[in-house]
């Protein structure tokens, strides 16, 4: 590794949208995955568990990205199949995901943020940070978002858009209902990518601070 200022942990990202963002601002990123690297640059990516790779590179700043597929409010009629009645196996794996997350949160690096999108309550995660959308950052979409942060600021809008639709289907389930419903024809993969304007001001805006601070 060489010699720098300050290091950047992107953890659960294999796209790297993070990392590059924070390279172009001549910051020393790496991604990290237990999955290869699609974002073109193998050689800033880790492919290990996310705890060792802290302890390789022991960066200043840890941006993660938990699973959120047990955790997350879209997955309510998995964890509630009927009404009243909790599934006790997909608790298991939320609580389960909750101490990753946990884990994260709580990783013994100086600046930390932590995305996922919006949590069921049965799962009892802390009270976040700050709420994201795509469209505060240059992108037609809405894709409600939580940080987490430990010693950074709130990540300012950089590029308001007015006209947006929401970017990952929802109620498909009650279009049978009658009742309105998005569409969109995505991978899981990609659903999980961040959006490049939310990169940007993350690499942008956190260098910034944490650069000033040391």
């Amino acid at each position: 590794m060489s010699d720098v200022r300050f290091r950047v942990l992107v953890g659960c990202e294999e796209s790297q949208e993070i990392t590059k963002a924070f390279r172009k601002f001549g910051v020393e990123a790496y991604s990290c995955d237990r999955q290869e690297s699609s974002g073109g640059h193998p050689e800033w990516h880790l492919q290990m568990d996310v705890f060792d790779a802290i302890k390789l590179i022991k960066p200043k700043l840890g941006i993660f990205h938990p699973p959120c597929t047990f955790m997350s409010r879209a997955g309510a009629r998995w964890m509630f199949p009927t009404a009243g009645n909790l599934c006790e196996k997909r608790l298991k794996l939320a609580m389960e995901a909750k101490e990753f997350f946990m884990k994260c949160l709580n990783a013994d690096i100086e600046f930390i943020a932590v995305e996922n999108p919006l949590p069921l309550k049965v799962v009892g995660l802390p009270k976040e940070t700050q709420v994201i959308q795509p469209y505060e950052y240059g992108h037609k979409f809405s894709k409600r978002t939580h940080l987490w942060l430990k010693n950074l600021p709130e990540l300012i809008p950089t590029d308001i858009k007015q006209n947006y639709t929401p970017y990952l289907p929802s109620n498909t389930g009650g279009a049978k209902r009658g009742q309105k419903a998005t569409y969109r024809n995505i991978s899981q993969k990609e659903s999980s990518k961040t959006f490049h304007g939310v990169a940007k001001a993350m690499a942008e805006q956190w260098s910034g601070i944490i650069t000033s601070l040391i």
